[in-house]
């Protein structure tokens, strides 16, 4: 898509901004390429951590930016995008529960918005040609701003090393913090923390000890397990041990409960959407507990063909994410249906946390189908074994009859 801007079309552009090296070079390249343009810098705030946000109003200014709107995104984020994917059950290659991937669609939807306030005719994101992002990002501005043009400095300028965008500032006297060398390439947000990069780019290397960031390692967790109980409510967490408390203090609260045991780690080789394979490590520790109480519940509550169902829409739905299609009827039509069925799925779960794992011990639910009257192995008054008989034999009537015709 940028391959069709005419440099002199570009007046006002608003610039997704992390105050990194990729996008503090963005800002003097774009001015210098189109045309010395407007640049107006975009933050959102999706929980990636303060320590992140800290001086970045005024490190966008001092690399050439007219405006920093930083915008606090981090209750939205979670209550409108986290919540209801993993309603649906949504994982990607049964691993990865889409951290990177849901975010995208905020972050995206709120630089149009940005872009529509201070009436840019361009929007700019710092993602690689080789990447998912660059599709995701752009695959929602095609969805939301089709008239806005998108520049992708990555796929246009020369530069294609940290030495060289360095270089490329210390030339115009630009201050950084970034230094040559960065062993590891992170993005961090509320739900999570993905690693790449470093010896994680030979898969026959285990990770060390200093990839992982929010959680301590399995084998140095607590030798004692800790509980900890969710009440659940269509499908979502209202309270954590009793607490009420908003979706994103919620996953805040469970992402320090859970890392402090080691739990959310996963070390995958996934496949990008541009065709080729990316090992990175990720850890969710909130998350992968919120995941294992919504199932819980979720296996007292829906029936065989109702789940089946829910788990044919987290297939689907995984993909979509994953692949930037949030903004789209299907996406829709996918939460739509999930959450019909979260309407049942309401209760409580206890999770118990040790070593790594997150186990649901304790559940139950004003919805439950399960009865102990009919399920026990003693002796009952509400089942007639003898009924099983025929309703055997017409399940098997395909098979009988097949049977008997090839004789």
């Amino acid at each position: 898509m940028s391959s069709a801007v005419k440099k002199t079309d570009v007046k006002k552009v608003v610039l997704a901004y992390s105050g990194g090296l990729d996008t503090s070079a963005i800002i003097p390249w774009l001015k210098e390429t189109y045309d010395n343009c407007e640049i107006v810098a975009f933050c959102a705030d999706v929980g990636q951590g303060e320590e992140e946000l800290e001086g970045l109003h005024e490190k966008a200014l001092a690399s050439g930016a007219s405006e920093c709107h930083i915008v606090d995104l981090k209750e939205e984020f979670v209550a409108d995008y986290i919540y209801p994917t993993i309603a649906t059950g949504a994982i990607y290659e049964g691993t990865y529960l889409l951290g990177t991937s849901m975010a995208r669609p905020i972050i995206a939807k709120a630089q149009v918005e940005v872009a529509r306030k201070v009436g840019a005719d361009a929007v700019c994101h710092g993602c690689t040609g080789k990447g998912n992002d660059q599709v995701r990002f752009e695959g929602c501005f095609a969805a939301l701003a089709p008239d806005l043009k998108v520049i992708a400095p990555w796929r246009e300028w020369e530069m294609r090393s940290r030495e060289d965008l360095l270089d490329y500032l210390a030339e115009r006297n630009i201050k950084t913090t970034a230094s040559a060398t960065k062993i590891y390439s992170r993005d961090a947000n509320a739900w999570h923390i993905s690693h790449e990069g470093g010896e994680l780019e030979d898969p026959w290397n285990e990770p060390s000890k200093g990839v992982w960031t929010l959680t301590v390692a399995p084998e140095d967790a607590p030798n004692e397990p800790e509980y900890v109980s969710l009440a659940i409510k269509n499908g979502r967490i209202t309270h954590v041990n009793d607490e009420a408390l908003t979706p994103y203090a919620a996953l805040m609260k469970l992402n320090d409960i859970a890392g402090k045991h080691g739990v959310g780690r996963i070390d995958i080789t996934e496949n990008r959407l541009v065709g080729m394979k990316s090992r990175g490590c990720y850890e969710t520790p909130g998350g992968t507990v919120m995941f294992a109480g919504l199932r819980a519940i979720e296996e007292l509550v829906l029936d065989k063909t109702s789940r089946t169902w829910r788990e044919q829409i987290a297939g689907q739905m995984a993909h979509l994410v994953y692949d930037g299609r949030w903004f789209t009827p299907l996406c829709n039509s996918l939460i739509a249906a999930s959450e019909s069925l979260a309407e049942l799925v309401n209760g409580d779960v206890v999770i118990k946390l040790y070593k790594g794992q997150a186990t649901p011990v304790k559940k139950r639910s004003p919805n439950s189908l399960y009865s102990e009257d009919f399920a026990t192995f003693g002796e009952d008054d509400v089942y007639d074994q003898k009924h099983a008989e025929g309703f055997i034999r017409l399940y098997s009537l395909a098979s009988r009859i097949r049977a008997l015709s090839t004789k």
